[in-house]
């Protein structure tokens, strides 16, 4: 039953047919799909979606790397079963490639950019889309270049649901590597303390000097000794923001910062993403819509 459901929403998804309709062309297909759609356009049923006014916030992200260079892209599509076929991953496989091949560093410059094939990306995902039969987006793209000396660090979670890119000073890659899983699951936000903004750090120092107020044992103390324990709180509160301070996934016994030390290793720079972070998720009650259709065939 359940995959006769997914099958209905799956079809209304690339017809914006009824679900009544759905479920009729269906059973006159054999659940064919492809059928399916002919069947509904052939009796006038199937419409043209509007998808710009849907939402996209579903699909992969993916990171590439070569030589220098190194390429990370966020695709939307509107639902998981999209971002799960394989038409939708060589699509973000293959802008991938563009955008590592054209330096490309901001969407715009990306649309632009062609594929082997003459097409810009542009129009690639307008093919796409049609073919596909969902609203797709270009989110975001990334370029990262490395110097000698330097290496790139990937991780991919869960074929796409989250990236991480690590610029480290060392020489193990299999660490480097591991560098980029520990972003990912750490979402750090910055890779040392000392890349925390001034105007954060005179920020929270203003929050520890208000609250020692409120520890009369605080008052006692030499003022060399109180701004050494202001200074103290206020890295307290950003070492669980710092990548050094946190769990080295690998080995839950040590932090990332001692690990980096035994690999002699250095973070120079990193990104992490998570795909739709931010976004607004679009969430149909299709039960309620069952619901109601049933009610109203009575």
């Amino acid at each position: 039953m359940s995959d006769s459901i997914e099958l209905i929403k799956l079809l209304r998804e690339r017809t914006g047919a009824g679900l009544m309709d759905c479920k009729r062309a269906l059973q006159a297909n054999e659940n064919d799909i492809e059928k399916s759609i002919t069947w509904l356009r052939e009796k006038g049923i199937a419409k043209q979606a509007n998808k710009a006014s849907r939402i996209a916030a579903d699909g992969l992200a993916f990171v590439l790397t070569e030589g220098d260079k190194a390429s990370v892209v966020e695709i939307n599509c509107e639902t998981d079963f999209v971002a799960r076929s394989d038409a939708f991953i060589q699509l973000v496989k293959e802008i991938n490639k563009i955008a590592l091949d054209s330096e490309a560093n901001d969407v715009e410059t990306l649309k632009a950019a062609k594929g082997q094939d003459g097409r810009t990306v542009a129009t690639m995902f307008t093919d796409a889309g049609i073919k596909i039969g969902e609203k797709l987006s270009l989110r975001r793209v990334a370029f990262v270049k490395k110097n000698e000396g330097e290496l790139f660090g990937t991780y991919i979670h869960m074929g796409g649901t989250m990236v991480g890119l690590a610029v480290v000073e060392g020489k193990d890659q299999a660490f480097a590597d591991e560098v980029a899983m520990c972003v990912v699951s750490d979402n750090p936000t910055y890779a040392d303390v000392k890349e925390v903004p001034a105007a954060e750090l005179a920020k929270e120092k203003e929050v520890q000097v208000e609250a020692a107020k409120l520890d009369p044992t605080f008052a006692k103390k030499p003022a060399q000794i109180q701004e050494k324990i202001l200074d103290g709180r206020v890295q307290k509160h950003f070492e669980n923001q710092v990548l050094g301070f946190q769990e080295y996934v690998v080995d839950s016994s040590k932090t990332v910062g001692q690990a980096l030390k035994e690999h002699d290793t250095i973070v120079k720079s990193f990104i992490r993403w998570v795909v739709g972070e931010g976004m607004e998720k679009r969430h149909d009650d299709f039960a309620a819509e069952v619901a109601a259709q049933a009610g109203a065939a009575k």
